[in-house]
């Protein structure tokens, strides 16, 4: 789970994460958690919409009509958006509606932008995604696919920039997610209930400690928080030099394409894991190490062609990938549980 959050912070083209697992296993906690290793953006001040002063991709209406007219655009540094989709959210607040206050004060009609347009250039979280209503699945889909909002309300047109990394989470026993809305997400995990007894002491050492004295928990962990971030910015940056051998990229396709994964995602986003993955572990070459422990995470949730089947553990992709690697499944697994634990 934090392998994979990790990636999609270093390259959020990857798609997002889906983290479905047991209650109780911080699932919530860490994605919250996450946001502190965000380095900030540049954007142009005074923007509702995060837009980027250099980007036109990532500029709203109203920044580009100002850059046009030759206005001098003043910026400021903000930290990443963290921005929670809760599940009793109406459209409107999803993705904007008229600005009621400035109708009546004003008789203007102005828009008021919603949860999407504060996420641009951010994350988007949305907790017990399986329990979301379907027409906030579908608005979201349009969105991730397209990276703009639409919105016609009441006479006022407004499009404006959407470019989020969806993190959603829930419990496999409230109900299962739609395949059109699993395929959007770039990675998917499963998070189980730790069984062995040291570690869950530790849990809750460190949860009864927190509890003590936050303060005093948050900055014994500053040290190797700020360590992780400088490890994050530099492998953001490193990532532009990452190749990938012609054969590995052949052999990962034959492994999507044996598993008869359907559309293109499943091949783009293992690529783009496997780069993010060496980046940050500081090479400029992927290996197929690097493949063998993001593969699974990358297609498991892509196999399902039926909305009553389950998703895969991730068996049939670690056995596709040993046939088509050529390498020995045992030994295989337990490398590919070791980097995870490690």
């Amino acid at each position: 789970m934090k392998l994979a959050l990790l990636l999609n912070v270093i390259d959020p083209r990857i798609g997002g994460v889906m983290i479905m697992g047991d209650r109780g296993t911080g699932k919530s906690t860490t994605i919250r958690a996450l946001a502190d290793l965000l380095p900030g953006i540049e954007v142009v001040e005074g923007d509702p919409y995060n837009s980027s002063p250099t980007d036109p991709d990532l500029q709203s209406s109203e920044v580009r009509q100002r850059l046009e007219h030759g206005e001098a655009l003043g910026t400021e540094q903000r930290q990443v958006p963290m921005v929670d989709l809760p599940l009793g959210a109406t459209e409107d607040r999803l993705c904007g509606t008229i600005d009621i206050e400035k109708a009546l004060s004003e008789g203007v009609r102005a828009f008021e932008p919603g949860l999407l347009a504060k996420a641009n250039r951010g994350l988007l979280y949305v907790d017990e995604v399986n329990l979301l209503d379907d027409h906030l699945v579908d608005v979201l889909l349009d969105s991730a696919a397209s990276g703009w909002n639409t919105v016609e309300r009441e006479g006022v047109s407004v499009r404006h920039p959407a470019r989020f990394v969806l993190i959603g989470s829930g419990n496999p026993e409230e109900g299962e997610l739609r395949p059109q809305l699993l395929d959007r997400f770039g990675m998917s995990v499963e998070v189980r209930t730790v069984r062995d007894p040291q570690l869950r002491v530790k849990v809750v050492d460190q949860r009864t400690a927190f509890d003590s004295d936050p303060d005093a928990f948050s900055i014994s962990v500053t040290a190797g928080q700020e360590a992780l971030q400088a490890r994050v910015v530099e492998a953001q940056q490193r990532l532009e030099q990452v190749t990938i051998d012609d054969d590995l990229r052949l052999s990962i396709s034959s492994v999507c394409g044996e598993l008869d994964v359907d559309g293109l995602r499943g091949d783009i986003v293992t690529n783009r894991a496997a780069r993010a993955l060496a980046a940050f572990e500081g090479r400029t070459e992927v290996s197929e190490d690097d493949v063998a422990r993001v593969v699974s995470c990358c297609l498991r949730h892509r196999l399902r062609k039926d909305p009553l089947e389950q998703i895969d553990s991730g068996d049939r992709v670690v056995k596709m990938f040993c046939k088509v690697f050529e390498r020995n499944e045992s030994d295989d697994r337990s490398e590919f549980e070791l980097a995870l634990a490690s």
